[in-house]
Parts: structure tokens; sequence; C-alpha cells
């Protein structure tokens, strides 16, 4: 939905964290083309740094950074926001860009709101009673 409603939202990711906490996982993902990038260590590239810090990370121009996973020539920014469950992160969200400084602090805080409602649906989470179950 986010790839659909923003058009400066050229690739949307949601990377989880696997059971044994070293690495990111790509799950549901929507945009032009599928990444090679399927499994990402935990502090390496901009993903795995924005995991291993719990930091949002913005990146106006991925060419000038030293992290960057190549996955797409047309990338020019991107923004990966941390999914948290519990003050540890579960997962993330991850935002390719064509456009050099596509995102800002307004994505960002509209992509945490999203990460929050998105941590109940991590791989392995169980339903929890809604109200006035019994």
């Amino acid at each position: 939905m986010l790839y659909e409603r923003f058009p400066h939202y050229d690739w949307v990711g949601i990377y989880w964290v696997d059971p044994s906490g070293t690495e990111l996982v790509l799950g549901p993902w929507t945009g032009p083309e599928a990444t090679e990038h399927t499994r990402i260590p935990i502090g390496t590239g901009i993903c795995g740094a924005a995991a291993a810090s719990g930091q949002t990370e913005i990146v106006d121009d991925v060419n000038a950074d030293p992290r960057y996973l190549a996955c797409f020539t047309t990338t020019r920014s991107e923004i990966v926001v941390p999914i948290f469950h519990e003050g540890s992160v579960v997962g993330e969200i991850d935002i390719d860009g064509s456009d050099p400084a596509a995102y800002g602090e307004t994505d960002a805080r509209f992509l945490e709101e999203v990460a929050a409602l998105l941590a109940p649906l991590r791989p392995g989470a169980t339903a929890q009673p809604g109200p006035g179950s019994s």
C-alpha cells in the first residue's frame, strides 16, 4: 500500500530479524523488480546499520554512503526505519527512491508510526486477544 500511495516510494520492503538475531531476512516487498539482497547481516549496509543502532537512517545520496549495498541502478536515496517489539529491533521498513534526498523527517515520523503497527505481524508473533475477548 505504501508503494501505491506514495510516488516517491519506488521500492518498499519489510525485513525481519531472523531467529538467531544475526541477519535481516526479506519479507513482503513491492516495486518494479526483486532485490538480490534477501539476507543482510546485522551491521552490514544501511539496513544492517539501522538494525544494529535501532535508529532511522535517512540517506540523501546512496552513492556517497560507503555502507550502501547497491540493489538497483536507479536508487539515489533510501530510508530505513526499525520495527520494535518490547524494546528490541525485530525488523525494518526499507524504502528506496530514484530522486536524491527523496526522504525527510516527515517520512521518518510517518514510517515510524507504520513500523509500530507492523510489530505484531512479525514472524512468530502470537495473536493477542482483543478487547472483550474471553
